[in-house]
C-alpha cells in the first residue's frame, strides 16, 4: 500500500498542506505514523476524501462518491443549525422545513436530495443559504 507524505496528498487533494495538517490533528483524516512520528496518507485515504468532496482521484477509474456523512468543509458562511420538522416529497419535490431556534425555515429541495440525505422528523440538519440578495422588511407602525 503506496504512502504518500502529508504535502504530496495535499496536492492530490487540492488543498493546502497546513489546511490537510489540521484535518489530520482534528482526526479528519486517517494516517499512518512513520518510526518518526511522520505522518502518512494511503491511496485509499486521499481516495476516500475525494469521493467525499465529490471528486475523482486522478488517473483512476471514476466512481459515485460513496455517502460518508462527513461534511469536510464548505465555502457558504450562511449556515443555520436546526431540527428537521417536516418533510414532505411529492413527485420531483420535496418541502423541508427545519426548526431553527424560535423560527422555521422551509426549503424545497428534490427528492432525491431528501433521500440521498435520508433525512427524517427529528434530525440535525445544516440550512446552507446563498443569495445575492438579502430583503429587510418592517411592519407598519
Amino acid at each position: 500500500m503506496p504512502l504518500l507524505t502529508v504535502r504530496a496528498a495535499a496536492e492530490r487533494l487540492g488543498v493546502s498542506y497546513s489546511a490537510l495538517k489540521q484535518w489530520i490533528y482534528k482526526g479528519t483524516v486517517r494516517t499512518v505514523r512513520t518510526g518518526g512520528g511522520h505522518h502518512r496518507i494511503s491511496d485509499a485515504e486521499i481516495d476516500r476524501m475525494l469521493a467525499s468532496q465529490g471528486k475523482v482521484s486522478r488517473g483512476r477509474t471514476p466512481r459515485r462518491p460513496r455517502a460518508t456523512g462527513m461534511l469536510v468543509s464548505i465555502s457558504g458562511r450562511n449556515q443555520l443549525r436546526g431540527i428537521v420538522e417536516e418533510v414532505r416529497a411529492d413527485g420531483l419535490l420535496a418541502q423541508v422545513r427545519l426548526r431553527i431556534g424560535d423560527q422555521r425555515l422551509t426549503a424545497v429541495i428534490t427528492r432525491d436530495a431528501v433521500e440521498e440525505l435520508k433525512l427524517r422528523r427529528g434530525d440535525e440538519a445544516v440550512a446552507i443559504i446563498k443569495s445575492t440578495e438579502v430583503m429587510i422588511a418592517r411592519g407598519a407602525a
